[in-house]
């Protein structure tokens, strides 16, 4: 085995894990998961006025 083979076969493995991590990425099970994670930061912005508003009606 050369070189040159060796550089081809880690190449074609390359190519097969960028296609898996595309596939896997769009597959229709993992939409799910990644709308939740687009909400991620306005989840994050609502949390700290919904603290204060329970933190006020301690102190009232």
């Amino acid at each position: 085995m050369d070189i040159h083979t060796i550089q081809s076969f880690v190449t074609l493995l390359w190519i097969i894990l960028f296609i898996g991590i595309v596939v896997w990425a769009y597959s229709r099970r993992r939409k799910k998961d990644f709308s939740e994670a687009e909400n991620l930061p306005l989840n994050e912005l609502e949390q700290p006025m919904q603290l204060n508003e329970h933190r006020r009606g301690e102190h009232e």
